[in-house]
């Protein structure tokens, strides 16, 4: 009898072990952020943008292909200008004769100048001379109106001047408004980026507005992911953050806290737990800094799958270090630009440990 008891007890402890361990493995999570600190999964981003003719026009050349990388400044494709250079010849003909036409004008102004002066000095000899009674006084009368008329020619001639000088600068706008359509005509790259698809080809006629390229912009590459609500009002913008990408499970790409949404929402379908998908979520962006994009852009790569770190803040205002023991390990470097596999270097602006 004591033997069963024995058996029972033995089985007993066996059993509770056994549950442990299944409890252990399958339900208890053993990889939880630590105290102060919330993770999330999402996948590295970045807008598209997309690159448009702004006058209908024909496809002339384009110069880059898929997947290739461009930098700002990059010639991208370039617009058939061939009736806006003609355009342009006549606009700039225009221009030339209303500014002839000034010319025409001021010379007319000179003309009227010289004629006033004359007018005026006939008419102080007439008056000096009707003082001794040589000039009649209808002669006088003459004079003065003839004074009169060149002076209102002047005036005249100076108003016609100032009109001309409209027309110039009118035909001087319509050539600038020919210049900056053919100026648009050649696409160039605003920032850095890599070519995703290329949606036209040379020869065909495109619309105003017409797509002819679409980029990956990587001037502005992040990281979306949820937070539930009791962790989301804890996170600042301007925070640090971590990126961890599946790659490099080792490293962590220090990034920064750019958006953190002002109202919850449903959590997206990538989330698996139950306990999250049953509860509302904030969406959380961490970007990864510019200047550090900028001298690895041939590393960067968008749809990277991976978890972002960030830490709350306590109840005295502080945000906790990073720990040493951080799962998966934070580290303050990448890979340099064209190091060998295992190479570390140093991420710019960054040397918190």
């Amino acid at each position: 009898m004591s033997r069963k008891i024995s058996t029972a007890i033995v089985l007993a402890v066996l059993a509770v072990f056994l549950g442990y361990a299944i409890w252990k493995v399958l339900l208890a999570s053993d990889n939880l952020p630590p105290d102060g600190f919330a993770r999330g999964n999402g996948r590295i981003e970045a807008d598209l943008i997309d690159v448009s003719t702004r006058l209908a026009a024909r496809v002339s050349d384009i110069a880059v292909r898929e997947g290739d990388l461009v930098r700002p400044g990059d010639l991208l494709a370039v617009m058939d200008t061939n009736e806006l250079v003609a355009q342009q010849k006549r606009a700039q003909a225009a221009v030339a004769s209303a500014e002839a036409a000034v010319d025409v004008a001021n010379a007319g102004i000179t003309q009227a100048k010289a004629k006033l002066a004359l007018a005026q000095s006939n008419l102080a000899r007439a008056e000096t001379l009707s003082k001794r009674g040589v000039v009649t006084r209808e002669e006088l009368d003459i004079r003065r109106m003839e004074a009169k008329v060149a002076e209102s020619v002047l005036v005249a001639g100076d108003a016609e001047a100032v009109a001309k000088q409209r027309a110039v600068d009118a035909e001087n706008a319509a050539l600038q408004e020919i210049e900056a359509r053919i100026a648009d005509s050649t696409l160039y790259s605003t920032q850095a980026g890599r070519v995703l698809y290329r949606l036209a080809q040379p020869g065909e006629v495109l619309g105003s507005g017409g797509k002819v390229l679409t980029l990956v912009s990587l001037g502005d590459v992040y990281m979306e992911f949820f937070l539930p609500a009791n962790a989301a009002p804890k996170v600042r913008l301007g925070d640090e953050a971590r990126i961890v990408a599946d790659i490099m499970p080792d490293m962590a790409i220090p990034a920064v806290v750019s958006f953190v949404a002002p109202q919850a929402q449903f959590t997206p379908k990538q989330v698996e737990t139950l306990d999250e998908r049953e509860s509302l979520m904030f969406r959380v962006r961490v970007r990864i800094p510019p200047e550090m994009v900028a001298v690895r852009l041939a590393q960067v790569k968008t749809g990277v799958r991976g978890e972002a770190w960030v830490r709350l803040v306590q109840a005295d205002g502080t945000l906790p270090d990073w720990p040493e023991g951080l799962t998966p390990p934070v580290a303050n470097v990448l890979p340099a630009p064209n190091s060998p596999a295992g190479t570390i270097g140093e991420v710019p602006g960054d040397s918190e440990k």
